[in-house]
């Protein structure tokens, strides 16, 4: 296994070297975010907890907050206490498990409040650079998504496409059918849906339904070799249209009447570019869910569940919201930051023995310590 002092800033490691020597001293680290955020500490929290008992050193967490409040740019999300020499080789690694847990849990808190009534899965894995930042996403997921159902009454994230993360969300196994490789295996939508069924007689029934660019047609193919199965509501198809088309029967100017038809006062608001192209746009539009609504209750199919995927942020989400975009279920990974500088995180140590001291510029870190410990408002964890 690789140790701290190997992956962790080297510069720490030499401040480490020079404080053995000339005198250890109890610190305190002051941990901020430049941008909003949600507080979700939970496992750079139990990161340092594993690392401060394979150490044999006491430390001490302090904080304001509980787990999903929204914490303003720039505020201290936690105090953290303990020998100087000890803790200054922890600075990189827990750093990196602050930020993008913290700036995730917002985005996908923002997600499901825009979409209160479509629950939402956790589908982002793919997009992240392995195993730890696939962790971090998830249950950055499932705070966001525990916060809009609390303050809100949102639906919110219900489970994740992994089986090691699904426990975040309270769900034994992560949510998922079929990849568009299966259906390319048996080179038929009906034929991949029927193995699946057989297969999978006790797990959700999803069908995508885009790899040949015939979401109705395929659609409702399935739909009728299940009828029963879409009659009771069991039956869903993910629409995952390419951006770079438009879902089966539409086009541009189809597209805008289909809006036209089931949303009209969205047709008079301000929109960007990229919020017209959610709207009524290539790829999965508000446009393009209410025409596959309409071709399924036309078909006699009102029950059968929608699933919309492909670049599901807030914004998008936003748009959803505004059209009355009849989703049943979001499948996102959208709520990974889009900027990675926005999760950048920073620790600065604000007093040295008994001693408060910063560097300049940073002094109000200080005074918020100060303030929250007078008033008694922080909650304390000891590790040792």
């Amino acid at each position: 296994m690789i140790s701290v002092p190997d992956i962790t800033d080297s510069y720490f490691t030499n401040t480490r070297d020079c404080v053995e020597k000339d005198g250890d001293v109890h610190v305190t680290y002051a941990i901020f975010v430049r941008v909003p955020c949600m507080f979700a500490p939970r496992l750079a929290i139990e990161w340092l907890t594993k690392y401060a008992k394979e150490q044999n050193i006491h430390i001490t967490i302090q904080t304001e907050y509980e787990e999903g409040d929204l914490i303003p740019a720039g505020e201290p999300l936690l105090y953290i206490s303990g020998s100087f020499a000890r803790l200054v080789e922890c600075e990189t690694l827990l750093l990196q498990r602050i930020g993008p847990a913290f700036v995730a849990a917002l985005n996908a808190y923002y997600s499901c409040c825009e979409l209160p009534d479509a629950s939402f899965i956790a589908m982002g894995a793919r997009h992240c650079a392995g195993w730890e930042m696939q962790e971090m996403m998830d249950y950055a997921a499932s705070i966001g998504g525990f916060a809009a159902q609390k303050e809100k009454g949102a639906k919110g994230f219900i489970n994740s496409a992994n089986h090691a993360t699904s426990h975040f969300f309270n769900q034994p196994k992560g949510a998922g059918t079929m990849p568009h490789a299966m259906i390319g295996y048996y080179n038929s939508t009906l034929k991949a849906a029927q193995r699946y069924r057989e297969e999978h007689p006790d797990k959700p029934f999803i069908v995508l339904n885009d790899y040949f660019g015939q979401e109705i047609t395929d659609t409702l193919e399935v739909c009728r070799a299940f009828p029963q199965e879409a009659a009771e509501g069991i039956l869903s198809f993910r629409l995952d249209t390419n951006g770079a088309r438009y879902l089966e029967g539409l086009d541009y100017n189809t597209s805008i009447e289909v809006i036209r038809r089931n949303a009209p006062e969205a047709l008079k608001m301000h929109f960007t570019e990229r919020e017209l192209k959610a709207l009524y746009g290539q790829g999965v539009s508000a446009a393009s869910i209410w025409h596959f609504r309409n071709a399924l209750d036309n078909a006699g199919f009102p029950n059968v569940k929608i699933v919309a995927s492909s670049g599901f942020n807030a914004t998008k989400c936003r748009v959803m919201k505004l059209a009355n975009a009849p989703v049943d279920f979001v499948g996102t990974g959208s709520f990974l930051p889009a900027y990675w500088q926005d999760t950048y995180t920073t620790a600065d140590i604000i007093r040295y023995g008994d001693e408060f001291r910063i560097k300049e510029g940073r002094k109000y870190l200080i005074e918020r310590y100060k303030h929250a410990d007078k008033e008694k408002k922080f909650s304390t964890i000891q590790i040792s």
